[in-house]
């Protein structure tokens, strides 16, 4: 929890968070716009499909795994380069299609390889790194109405971790957002 605050239900089972049930995607998107403006930065929607405009009203900020597979390519490119030079240079000298050792043109294939797996790689697992996954259990799964958000629900949870949670203003605040449905996730 942050700074070391550990909140609990009433039959003292630790908080994981509050959830709040929302009648449509318009009152989950204004409800997400008033949950970023409060400031609190550890929460999240979930619907039962993509709402337009989301990201924005939660404040979301462009993820940097655009730069982490651009620079993965790069390198895969460059060591590829690096590793074909050497090795016809240094290593092995040999003719390839009737070409001097320091022909680039017989290395495009792999360059274009290389370039491609390193940055299928980097894809992978920088999706997972910065989606923090795998995580293999989620206290909002123990939820039945959570688990209506993929059919017919529009949830918005809050975590206790966050450093504006407080039990009472909080629960406040989002009965003030015009929730249908409010309780708290007990971890």
């Amino acid at each position: 929890m942050a700074s070391g605050r550990v909140f609990v239900t009433k039959d003292n089972q630790e908080i994981h968070g509050l959830m709040a049930e929302f009648h449509s995607a318009a009152d989950a998107y204004h409800a997400a716009e008033k949950v970023r403006d409060a400031g609190y930065k550890k929460w999240d929607v979930h619907s039962p499909f993509p709402i337009h405009g989301m990201e924005e009203a939660m404040g979301i900020k462009r993820t940097i795994l655009p730069l982490v597979v651009g620079g993965a390519a790069i390198t895969g490119v460059s060591f590829s380069l690096f590793m074909q030079w050497y090795i016809t240079a240094f290593d092995y000298q040999m003719l390839v299609q009737g070409k001097n050792w320091n022909s680039w043109e017989p290395w495009v294939p792999v360059l274009f390889e290389l370039g491609v797996l390193f940055s299928a790689f980097a894809a992978l697992f920088g999706m997972l790194i910065l989606n923090g996954l795998p995580r293999w259990h989620h206290p909002l799964m123990k939820k039945e109405r959570f688990l209506k958000s993929s059919d017919d629900k529009f949830i918005l949870a809050i975590e206790a971790a966050d450093p504006k949670f407080d039990q009472n203003r909080t629960w406040d605040m989002v009965k003030q957002l015009g929730a249908k449905h409010v309780e708290w996730v007990e971890e």
